[in-house]
């Protein structure tokens, strides 16, 4: 290792922590703070994932206080079940509208126990035992946590100089790689030029620095021969005690689709090798019965002169076998002639199937060498004295992946981690049909009429769609046992996880007071949890028989079944992949909150990711929109802010610290100035064929629904993020702004002035009301803002929204007027029902709502699944069905089951009578 830097741990200065995208500078603090401070109050932790034992690497995770309880600045430190206090590191996440903290984010050092409870007490700060150090020169960081350094570099293409143990270099150059070519992998094409892309280093910012936990986040390009493609953004974790490095991984798409096929996405590390070649050890994972492929570069078992038994043993344990010069002679003087495998080759090419090979170098033939089912995604290559596992998060499941181990018979060995497989197909994102003719509005809407497509020239491109994947680096002093792998990768899969309890989080209201701890202490209360459970489990199922996995996939659900194929509509227009349709991630979001299940947790933020990312444009033209529900995730032309929403990706910021999401979550706050470009309903009859006001970047047209709620969304967020008093005053101007419309939000939408908040007050006395306004999140946000912000009259408008939508037409006609109609989704809206019962303490109301959610009005009718097991020559592989079943459906049906619940859940009644459906 080049030591470059001479520094002890014990001089490190604990410097302020940089907030990831989040302003130094508070712009007003309202109230004096002199006396705000609270110790001993707390906020008991849960094991949402226990890994396989200590913790190897560092945690972090987000922690809600009361209002008016912590100053900013306040101490923290957690505790264990026996109550011995340990070292936190701590900042502010969001703060109440008064001021006083409302998350915090937490970081501890590696080695908590998972058999332990733990407690984070506001208190004074615990002595620190374990640090973080980070020396920064002007080329170069390098960071030591105490087990590891890590040298990364400013400039360049190689981002990872070095990991090191005690000084000795485990991996080395560490590179991004991508591999792109001119034409696809099909089509019969006969000249493909490929080349190879290096990551080049734009810029290297120290984003946390410590003392128990530091982040560096590095951004820049792929560069080749007169070709630069793909930005990414690059966060490295590490943790005071840790051995490991977590490595968060964001592409961002620019290519050309119909000229650059992207054929490899990976990493690339050296890794020195200084042992003989039988000392040089190689492993894989395999999921299935903790299987594993352990070998070394050259095998001393199976020859046909026997090494003895403490030879094998001690090569099969990854051990230092005895010097050559005590080998049997007929092995120590042959050893030359048995071959040295240098290349080894971990391929996942779907989510069922994995294949091994080996060849001793490029020029020779491979040898095939072992199957399997689903890798976990951890490789290892060192010998006795040290080298490098890794592990790409998620492996199988964002196939295809591979891993390769390259010129392991040399001096420096090479371990490959690929994100996109090299030995698959080339990235094929062209869409997908030629647009059959449809080159005008009215011949599009025919299209939707018949497909549920909504498509336009040019939408359909991924341009500016970006895909985040998790890695982790583990440096290790001697080749780890069998047993310490398989805790090493299932780990890296399931990593270790402390988040607050969810009783706790009830109890605060942080999330607002639409869902509560799942309860089935009365029949009626359990027929609907038990329904909330059959439908997630279902979906879970659905995800495995459907295949719902991929680099682009993972993380989404289908949007309508084909009972007819007896598959999901995955080549069906808008009717295929779901995109946050009908606030699919709210579904599972709130239902992780009801159970605090595991396996929910896993789902939510395996959607957060995908949707956050994949169905959003980062950069480009409809930047930062996302894209409506189609056959390809970014196919559809209706880019909208009902999918790129700040309200899907709130609970994973706020209950992990996710950095990245947290950057989503900003790329949001002006979201809206792309509206004056790209309007939702430029397509409708009767707004088609007029010209279009004059919009501009601070004036552009908003519906109260989906696009308000959007908006109001992301402002909420930044608001709580930052306390920016300028935030709050858009977000109170927009909502005296509603209130004041002819019919409030029956008025329908506005021009919406993004400088001030201000929507223009219409003369027009026309009322204008969706299905859809509510369910995109603005029914949840909108109860937020109403417990955070004190507006009578939005909150008087709103409660008539929720009151009316539902009501009986007379009632309607009473008081806007005039009936309304063509009004559908009435089961989902049972909930803003209940939301108007609870405020208005009115039980006649709760009654109604109950009626309303009972009724299954455009969703579902109380029941169970219905699965059927369809099989034989009817279907490619076996499945379970229930044709009743559509995510539309099954979102709108729990969100409504889990606010109906909340708001209504003392009023609740006996089940009517309901048919199987």
């Amino acid at each position: 290792m080049n030591n470059r830097f001479d520094f002890s741990r014990r001089k490190f200065l604990k410097d302020s922590i940089v907030l990831a995208g989040t302003p130094l500078i508070i712009k007003n603090t309202p109230l004096d703070f002199a006396s705000l401070y609270n110790p001993g109050l707390s906020a008991k932790l849960f094991w949402i994932e226990k890994g396989g034992g200590p913790a190897a690497t560092g945690l972090t995770w987000g922690t809600p206080w009361p209002k008016g309880k912590l100053k900013r600045g306040s101490d923290f430190y957690l505790t264990d079940a026996v109550g011995e206090k340990k070292a936190l590191q701590s900042w502010p996440l969001a703060y109440w509208p008064d001021g006083s903290l409302k998350w915090t984010g937490h970081a501890a050092a590696a080695g908590l126990s998972v058999n332990s409870d733990y407690t984070v007490v506001a208190g004074k700060t615990v002595p620190y035992q374990e640090e973080v150090v980070i020396k920064e020169s002007a080329g170069s960081i390098l960071i030591n946590t105490g087990k590891i350094t890590c040298a990364i570099n400013k400039k360049g293409k190689v981002l990872i100089e070095n990991i090191s143990i005690n000084n000795k270099p485990v991996a080395t150059e560490g590179r991004l790689i991508v591999l792109v070519q001119d034409q696809p992998d099909d089509d019969d094409i006969e000249i493909i030029n490929k080349q190879e892309l290096q990551g080049s280093i734009d810029s290297v910012t120290v984003e946390q620095n410590g003392p128990l936990r530091a982040i560096v986040k590095i951004t820049g390009t792929h560069i080749g021969q007169e070709v630069t493609l793909l930005p990414y953004v690059i966060r490295l974790y590490f943790y005071a005690n840790s051995d490991e490095i977590r490595l968060l991984h964001t592409l961002i798409y620019d290519a050309d689709e119909k000229k650059q096929f992207i054929k490899g996405v990976g990493i690339s590390f050296d890794v020195p090798l200084n042992d003989e070649l039988h000392n040089r050890h190689i492993r894989f994972v395999n999921s299935a019965h903790n299987g594993m492929f352990a070998e070394a570069v050259r095998g001393l078992t199976g020859l046909r002169r026997d090494p003895g038994k403490q030879i094998k043993e001690a090569q099969l344990n990854g051990k230092a076998t005895v010097p050559v010069s005590q080998f049997p002679p007929e092995i120590a003087e042959n050893l030359k002639y048995i071959p040295a495998f240098g290349d080894y080759t971990l391929f996942q090419g779907d989510s069922t199937g994995f294949s091994i090979k080996k060849r001793t170098a490029s020029g020779y033939s491979w040898l095939a060498s072992g199957r399997g089912e689903r890798a976990l995604g951890t490789v290892y290559l060192g010998t006795p004295q040290g080298g490098l596992a890794a592990g790409i998060r998620n492996f199988w499941q964002s196939f295809p992946a591979q891993l390769d181990i390259r010129d392991a018979a040399t001096a420096t060995g090479k371990i490959n981690l690929w994100l996109w497989a090299p030995n698959a197909q080339a990235m094929d994102l062209r869409f997908y049909h030629n647009g059959m003719g449809q080159d005008t509005y009215e011949l599009q809407r025919e299209g939707l009429d018949i497909t549920y497509e909504d498509y336009e020239p040019g939408f359909g491109t991924p341009h500016g769609v970006a895909r985040t994947s998790e890695i982790v680096l583990k440096g290790l002093a001697a080749t780890p046992t069998r047993d310490e792998l398989l805790y090493i990768a299932h780990n890296i899969q399931e990593p270790a996880r402390l988040i607050c309890d969810h009783t706790y989080l009830e109890q605060l209201r942080v999330f607002g007071g639409n869902w509560t701890v799942e309860d089935r202490s009365v029949p009626p209360k359990a027929a609907i949890e038990q329904q909330l459970e059959s439908y997630f489990e279902y979906y879970q199922q659905q995800t495995d028989f459907h295949n719902w996995y991929g680099y682009w996939n993972y993380g989404d659900f289908m949007h309508t079944y084909d009972q007819d194929r007896h598959t999901w509509r995955y080549d069906v227009g808008g009717f295929a992949w779901d995109n946050s349709e009908l606030s699919s991630d709210l579904w599972i979001w709130y239902y992780y909150l009801k159970t605090q299940r595991s396996d929910v947790f896993r789902v939510a933020e395996a959607m957060t990711r995908h949707t956050g990312e994949v169905d959003v444009h980062h950069i480009g033209r409809f930047a930062p929109l996302g894209s409506r529900h189609n056959v390809m995730h970014w196919g559809d032309s209706a880019k909208q802010l009902r999918i790129s929403t700040a309200a899907n990706r709130r609970f994973y910021y706020y209950l992990t610290a996710d950095e990245r999401v947290g950057d989503l979550l900003r790329e949001q706050v002006d979201a809206a100035k792309a509206l004056n470009i790209i309007q939702p309903n430029r397509k409708l009859e009767g707004i088609r064929d007029k010209k279009q006001p004059d919009y501009t970047t601070n004036k552009i047209p908003a519906s109260f629904g989906t696009d308000y709620g959007a908006i109001a969304a992301a402002w909420l967020t930044e608001w709580e993020r930052t306390n920016d008093a300028g935030m709050k005053e858009k977000l109170v101007n927009s909502m005296v702004t509603i209130a004041a419309q002819p019919h409030g939000f029956f008025t329908g939408s506005g021009i919406l002035h993004l400088d001030t908040g201000k929507f223009d007050i219409t003369t027009s006395e026309a009322l204008s009301v969706s299905h859809l306004n509510a369910v995109f999140g603005l029914t949840e946000i909108a109860e937020e803002l109403i417990s955070l912000i004190d507006v009578p009259g939005f909150t008087k408008a709103w409660l008539q929204y929720c009151r009316l939508y539902n009501a009986p037409p007379e009632e309607q006609q009473k008081e806007l007027g005039q009936a309304l109609s063509k009004l559908n989704l009435g089961q989902g809206h049972s909930r803003l029902t209940a939301y108007a019962a609870y405020y208005n303490q009115d039980s006649k109301l709760a009654a109604r709502a109950w009626d309303e959610f009972y009724s299954g009005k455009a969703g579902i009718v109380p029941g169970q699944i219905q699965a059927r097991k369809i099989s034989g020559p009817y279907v490619l592989n076996p499945v379970e069905e229930d044709v009743a079943v559509s995510t539309n459906a099954v979102a709108e049906w729990g969100l409504a089951a889990i606010q109906c619940l909340a708001f209504a859940g003392k009023d609740i009644r006996p089940l009517i009578p309901y048919n199987n459906h």
